[in-house]
């Protein structure tokens, strides 16, 4: 059998493949942070297709921690209802369902609000600078991710994947690039990893034991001042293990640099990381073709693949891969599996 298409277990729970479902920014939720009918359509249909893992799109844990007035949230109560919906109809069809707890910080384009950051550096130059974050300020966004998480766990998310990459709050912490703060949040390693070992903490402590916590991250940020994989291993490193599961592994966004995109060119990054933190990785960038999928992880170099915007453009490509592979994927119903049997017209 296809090794893309064997069970991953972790924390004695079990995906039924090595394929995920990588959050994306859909940028079309309702201003108060809910979601839209659409959002239900599409989530649910792409359960259907037999992914291992889906995770929700990045879900801002507060307000101001959007990076448009799009993006959905779960800073309340009411924005639980449509997620509840999508959660129980996915887990339906046998795919285990992840939401991307997320704050924007710096990179937030709602200029009506107070945009906050560790250190007041704008994304680009010229535009909106954001605040220098307080000790209270860093508390309150702490608070936020708890209750975010507390909030996942009754609507019935299986994974939580904190959004550690692309720029974004805690990006923005661990990056030297944006972090020139001179207090026990800023400077050293250890310091800069505080705010996300503190978040991690936090999510903990309403985050059952039994489910799996992920953590996303930039590996690589493109500029030679900045992070890169041994650095962001370092970091993991320290870390409280026990609390984490998996690392994400994606690259750039921390500045407005042009990164030179191929298939699979986030791999590299995914391997090292793997190897210098010795723990599960998901790794992915451009994956299209099932073969290269399966080649990484035969080979070892990730654990799990993700695979963005390929399953928007072709939303049957892991039935398509299960035939190239010759593997048996899960399908949701008889009839998706008779219409994928050979010789059916």
């Amino acid at each position: 059998m296809a090794n893309l298409f064997k069970e991953f277990s972790v924390r004695n729970f079990k995906f039924n493949n090595r394929i995920v479902m990588a959050p994306m920014c859909m940028d079309y939720g309702n201003e108060d942070g809910t979601i839209r009918e659409w959002h239900y359509i599409h989530y649910v249909s792409r359960a259907m297709t037999g992914l291992g893992l889906m995770l929700i799109e990045a879900t801002a844990v507060e307000k101001r921690g959007r990076t448009l007035n799009k993006d959905i949230g779960l800073w309340n109560n009411k924005q639980m209802e449509g997620l509840k919906s999508i959660v129980y109809k996915s887990k339906e069809s046998g795919c285990a369902i992840g939401i991307q707890l997320s704050h924007c910080g710096r990179k937030s384009l709602l200029t009506s609000e107070d945009i906050i950051a560790p250190s007041a550096i704008p994304f680009i130059k010229g535009s909106h600078s954001p605040r220098e974050m307080t000790l209270k300020d860093i508390n309150e966004v702490i608070d936020c991710f708890r209750e975010a998480a507390y909030r996942a766990n009754i609507v019935g998310f299986d994974v939580i994947e904190i959004h550690g990459a692309h720029g974004y709050l805690i990006n923005q912490f661990l990056s030297p690039l944006t972090n020139h703060r001179k207090d026990h949040y800023g400077g050293t390693v250890e310091n800069r990893v505080r705010f996300l070992s503190d978040i991690i903490k936090a999510i903990r402590e309403v985050w059952p034991k039994e489910k799996p916590l992920i953590l996303r991250i930039s590996a690589e940020e493109y500029d030679e001042k900045g992070n890169h994989p041994k650095d962001l291993a370092d970091l993991i490193n320290l870390l409280d293990k026990d609390l984490l599961d998996i690392i994400d592994v994606s690259s750039g966004g921390v500045t407005p640099t042009t990164v030179h995109s191929f298939p699979g060119y986030q791999i590299i990054f995914a391997e090292e990381i793997k190897r210098l933190t010795g723990m599960p990785v998901i790794g992915g960038g451009l994956i299209k073709d099932p073969f290269i999928a399966e080649e990484i992880i035969s080979n070892n170099r990730a654990d799990l693949i993700y695979i963005g915007r390929e399953l928007l453009r072709d939303p049957n490509w892991i039935y398509r891969a299960s035939e190239l592979l010759k593997a048996k994927a899960q399908f949701s119903s008889v009839s998706y599996e008779k219409a994928w049997k050979k010789n059916l017209d």
